[in-house]
């Protein structure tokens, strides 16, 4: 009986087990080519025990420029409170920053791409869920899911998140850093 995945006639003894890549062959493969003599019995048994290799888990990630403006305050406080507690971010008049959001994800390597998650994808995601609803706008008066929220870097970072997380699947967002200068950032993982 010939074994048509390795091209070849085998003998009962012989034994042949042919797959491509790292990972062994599914329980309905090998059940297909037990069938077909292409492995011997002890060998098919030895097999279905293992377990299967699985692909590496990586992160990726992405990194995207915007600017925005706001104000640090809370209605709640009095324009004295608000001054001694949020400084120069209180400024009535706004103030702006050049933000950089970086976006990691993790999954595994999918056999057929190489990718986690095309980061090409991975910034068009980002692009039309955050950074073309707040680039160049001010987070309290232009954009919608940060109303009635304080807009602190830890503030915008947890929205940001809210937003990405079911976006990115089946890969998992694992952390994004909100760069809000050059020496202050927040980094978020979701708990």
């Amino acid at each position: 009986m010939s074994c048509p995945s390795a091209g070849k006639a085998v003998g009962s003894g012989e034994g042949l087990i042919h797959s491509t890549g790292l990972q062994k062959p599914s329980s309905f493969q090998l059940d297909q080519l037990r069938r077909r003599r292409c492995v011997p019995a002890e060998l098919f048994f030895l097999l279905r025990s293992q377990p299967v290799a699985k692909m590496p888990r990586v992160t990726v990630t992405r990194r995207l420029r915007f600017n925005a403006a706001h104000r640090v305050f809370n209605p709640a406080f009095s324009d004295a409170q608000n001054e001694a507690t949020f400084g120069k971010c209180n400024n009535p008049n706004w103030h702006g920053h050049n933000y950089v959001l970086e976006v990691s994800v993790e999954g595994d390597i999918d056999e057929a791409t190489g990718y986690v998650l095309d980061l090409a994808r991975l910034r068009d995601i980002a692009e039309a869920r955050i950074i073309d609803k707040v680039d160049h706008k001010n987070f309290n008066l232009d954009v919608a899911f940060m109303k009635g929220i304080i807009p602190t870097a830890e503030n915008i970072v947890v929205q940001f998140w809210r937003i990405l997380e079911p976006a990115v699947a089946p890969a998992r967002l694992t952390k994004l850093v909100l760069r809000e200068t050059e020496n202050n950032y927040v980094e978020y993982t979701g708990n």
